[in-house]
Parts: C-alpha cells; sequence; structure tokens
C-alpha cells in the first residue's frame, strides 16, 4: 500500500479523523483525541500503529519493523515506506489499532460513533 492508500483506509475506519500535529505528523483519531495510527512525514512516510499487547515483541522482531519512538510502552510498532507487510496483512492491523483504541471508549462514545 501507498501511504495516500494507508490513510484513505484509515479514514474510512468508524470514526475516523485527521489531524496534523507537532510540526508534521498526521495522527488518525477516533472521539476527536485517540490516536490510533500515525504518519511521521519527515522519515519517509514512516508509519506507527498500536498491536496487541501480546504480539508485540513479535512483529518488532519482523525485519522493517521496529517499536515506536516514545510509544512504544504502549504498544506501538512503527515502519518506513515501503512497508514490509501485505496489503491485506496491513489493513487488518490498522483494524484493529483502531478497535483496540475504540474498546478503551467509555460508552457513551461508543454509543455515538454506532459500534
Amino acid at each position: 500500500m501507498t501511504p495516500d492508500q494507508v490513510a484513505a483506509f484509515c479514514l474510512s475506519l468508524p470514526g475516523a479523523r485527521e489531524d496534523i500535529k507537532w510540526g508534521g505528523v498526521r495522527v488518525f483519531s477516533v472521539a476527536e483525541s485517540k490516536m490510533f495510527a500515525l504518519f511521521h512525514l519527515s522519515t519517509q512516510n514512516g508509519l506507527a500503529f498500536k498491536v496487541d499487547a501480546d504480539l508485540f515483541l513479535g512483529y518488532c522482531d519482523r525485519p522493517g519493523i521496529r517499536p515506536a519512538p516514545y510509544l512504544a510502552r504502549a504498544r506501538w510498532v512503527s515502519m518506513a515506506a515501503p512497508y514490509p507487510l501485505g496489503d491485506d496483512e496491513l489493513q487488518e492491523l490498522l483494524t484493529r489499532s483502531h478497535q483496540l483504541v475504540v474498546a478503551k471508549l467509555p460508552k457513551r462514545l461508543k454509543l455515538g460513533l454506532l459500534l
């Protein structure tokens, strides 16, 4: 997937929105403030997103994937374009990242997303 395709996919997820923060980082979030993916525009369209805690170390062992700076403690991984994952796997991981974030939202916000 290209970075533009990844961005379009992220925005297609329920309740997703995009902001530019921190001097050039495209942030994809739900409920206005809960991030599930981001692009570091200054580092070759580096992509970062949240993964399941029990899968975090396994993904970090794969070539081209590393713990995301500043977000690794929250089980985020990062990678540079071209992404070392197939389109289907990347879409599944982005969807799962979205689900992990939505699962921690208060019930009233989940209802607002119609999930």
